[in-house]
């Protein structure tokens, strides 16, 4: 399968991973032939980017390092306790959070385990999810990624089970934002951003009750937007003055949020995500927590098309642990010619060449 940017697909292309809705039901099927019609369908479901089947990628396979059955189970899990939370008086509130705080739990087992029994770089498909609740979607993927982190920083397993909740539940002050702003598919006014920065405060207030949830993951809530020159929010502190998990989470958030499909922004791919952060590190992020991230997840995802610094063009079709940004890739054209015959590459073997350009 070869990752494209669904403005460069043309009718007669073959999709090759189904595209879900928030409910996990395939919108769009693998094998489905695309026509003008149902690329038209795409573009309304705002999906950026798909994975379609050509001879050049054939037995290249992307798959997600989490399943979708517990992808979709956790995500339900978050959505189902933060509608309850929102539609609670002030009272029942932490009732309900302190009911569910067992199954959040839970979500944050089946992450961990997924993550170190996995011996793979951590892998996320681009783009294959069509969803109008994306605070659910968020608050799960800023989990995967915040514990990513935490384990190639070899954090203790107690403290990834706090960094996990915390992450889980970074965003449950927006609950308390009204969803006319939430929602806004335009830019924000002044006052509008004003509102919506609260919601750092209402998480904090909400969690730092709570008998079921350590007081650390209330200040995740609380600190997650803080940055390390002091130019984040609510209280503009800086280095040292943030708890180490609120930097993590930092990061996680700014990633997902970039690389996640929204009304007003299509979505960016991972190594851009990634040089997003790398230009804020040692100023608006931990530089230590940037680079465990990199070494963490797949900057190429199999399946896109790169540009080496030889000139030769391919399809990422494996990656490299440790070493995400010299993956495996299938060469598919030399000296500006498509080759008959495609050939892999170990760029991990080949440390002359390196990944010049990205293209969907």
């Amino acid at each position: 399968m070869r990752l494209i940017a669904t403005k460069s697909v043309k009718p007669g292309m073959i999709l090759a991973h189904p595209i879900f809705n928030e409910k996990g039901q395939p919108l769009l099927r693998e094998g489905v032939s695309l026509t003008e019609r149902l690329i038209d369908r795409l573009n309304q479901y705002k999906i950026t980017y798909v994975y379609i089947a050509d001879s050049a990628s054939e037995g290249i396979k992307a798959t997600s390092s989490i399943s979708e059955a517990e992808r979709l189970r956790a995500v339900k899990t978050i959505e189902n306790t933060l509608r309850m939370i929102n539609n609670s008086s002030s009272l029942s509130t932490m009732t309900v959070l302190e009911k569910n705080t067992k199954q959040l739990k839970g979500i944050v087992s089946t992450i961990l385990e997924a993550i170190k029994g996995n011996q793979d770089v951590l892998n996320v498909l681009v783009d294959v999810y069509s969803y109008d609740s994306y605070i659910y979607q968020h608050s799960y993927n800023v989990t995967l990624y915040s514990l990513a982190i935490g384990v190639g920083l070899q954090l203790p397993r107690k403290q990834l089970e706090v960094l996990g909740l915390g992450a889980l539940l970074h965003d449950v002050g927006k609950v308390k934002v009204p969803r006319e702003i939430l929602l806004k598919p335009g830019k924000l006014t002044d006052e509008e951003f004003e509102v919506v920065k609260k919601h750092t405060e209402f998480g904090f207030e909400l969690l730092r009750r709570l008998h079921t949830v350590p007081l650390v993951a209330a200040h995740c809530a609380y600190q997650h937007h803080e940055r390390l020159n002091g130019s984040g929010y609510p209280r503009g502190i800086k280095g040292d003055e943030m708890h180490e998990f609120a930097k993590i989470i930092a990061v996680a958030d700014v990633y997902d949020a970039v690389t996640s499909n929204r009304v007003y922004r299509k979505a960016m791919l991972p190594h851009e995500g990634l040089e997003l952060l790398y230009s804020g590190a040692g100023t608006l992020f931990d530089s230590s927590i940037v680079e465990a991230f990199r070494k963490s997840i797949s900057i190429y995802p199999v399946g896109v098309t790169v540009e080496l610094s030889d000139g030769r063009k391919g399809i990422v079709a494996k990656q490299n642990k440790g070493v995400t940004d010299r993956p495996h890739i299938r060469i598919t054209e030399q000296n500006g010619q498509p080759l008959q015959q495609p050939y892999e590459m170990n760029l991990q073997e080949h440390l002359g060449v390196t990944i010049v350009k990205c293209e969907a």
